[in-house]
């Protein structure tokens, strides 16, 4: 009684919903629903029901075994994101990330590319932003990537041992970085962020796992990991050369589409590494806010990146018999429909499943 009443208690923060608004939607008083949270009460098959189409969840949701509590993460200090807001990110991050555990306990026989604790483990204390460029090269290092364009950060993170999930997040939320109580590191996207804003994202929350900051501004400091993460400084002066007096917008958009970096944080990669003047900077800036551009840069966009460790061993263990579809979708978050079309839109010449 008391695990369905944590598991509504969850679903409803992740959905959002006062305690009177899911009484409305499900037709039964508020105080039934706290009742119900609390484990004073159990809803009857048909409440349970309507429950899980009121908070979007499968019924299995309720019965899930695994409840799983996270530290509180640190959520950025200029964030706009209200305290309601932060809970539905919290609710909703952790359902998730239940899930992918969920999955990930039915192939214990498979080996992380990375141990879960290693990010942990190579941090050190930073006193300056010339460390922080030094902490990023050498994760670089340790991860054996070289120099070049990082074709898609969120397979590399994942890869490693890093778990990367998307949540429908309202606007005022990045991302953040948390941990689960036996120290696996997890970061949150908003999935409707630009490409790139989701790319440097995830490079900022990768900072914050890796930097143990010493008089360092954390936000500054992050930021700066990302750039220097997704283009290291021996990266940027080949591309960029020593010493310049300004920058073609077309050179910064072909740069975009190459590192998969947004034009404005190469204006302030090359300011970080004194290749271009603050004040020559301040002019890009300018002439950005000016078009416009501060919020939608001009050409081609940065396609969004999707995490897919879960759904391939949620497909393996379909194909496998280790799940049944009801499970599959349940693990998922979504009908195995909707997946099969995900992935149809991105790789066309897929057949379709022979289970449909």
């Amino acid at each position: 009684m008391k695990v369905i009443g944590e598991r509504i208690k969850l679903a409803r923060g992740a959905a959002g919903l006062s305690l009177r608004a899911l009484a409305d939607q499900v037709g039964v008083s508020a105080q039934a629903i706290s009742k119900y949270e609390r484990g004073l009460d159990i809803p009857s098959s048909g409440v349970l029901l309507r429950l899980a189409q009121a908070l979007g969840v499968e019924l299995e949701y309720f019965f899930r075994t695994r409840t799983l509590k996270i530290q509180t993460p640190a959520f950025r200090k200029r964030s706009r994101l209200p305290a309601a807001g932060r809970k539905r990110v919290m609710g909703l991050a952790q359902e998730w990330i239940e899930r992918h555990l969920d999955v990930e306990d039915l192939f214990p026989d498979r080996a992380s590319a990375l141990p879960s604790s290693a990010l942990w483990e190579i941090r050190k204390p930073i006193g300056s932003l010339e460390e922080v460029e030094e902490q990023a090269d050498h994760l670089r290092r340790i991860w054996n990537i070289g120099t070049d364009p990082i074709e898609n950060l969120t397979e590399l993170l994942e890869d490693r041992g890093v778990r990367v999930g998307l949540i429908d997040a309202q606007p005022g939320f990045d991302a953040c970085l948390f941990e689960t109580e036996d120290g696996q590191p997890v970061i949150v996207v908003n999935r409707n962020l630009p490409g790139d804003r989701q790319r440097f994202s995830l490079g900022h929350e990768l900072g914050h796992a890796v930097l143990a900051l010493e008089e360092v501004d954390a936000e500054k400091a992050a930021n700066r990991f990302a750039g220097a993460f997704l283009v290291p400084a021996e990266t940027a002066r080949r591309e960029l050369g020593n010493r310049r007096r300004t920058l073609s917008v077309y050179e910064l958009g072909l740069l975009k589409q190459k590192y998969g970096l947004s034009m404005q944080a190469w204006i302030y990669r090359a300011m970080d590494l004194k290749i271009l003047s603050q004040a020559a900077a301040a002019n890009l800036f300018k002439h950005f806010r000016k078009q416009g551009w501060h919020l939608s840069e001009p050409g081609k966009p940065i396609p969004r990146e999707q995490p897919r460790l879960l759904e391939r061993l949620v497909l393996r263990a379909l194909a496998e018999d280790v799940v049944s579809e009801s499970r599959a979708a349940e693990l998922l978050g979504k009908p195995l429909s909707h997946l099969y079309q995900e992935v149809a839109a991105e790789h066309g010449d897929v057949p379709p499943d022979p289970r449909n």
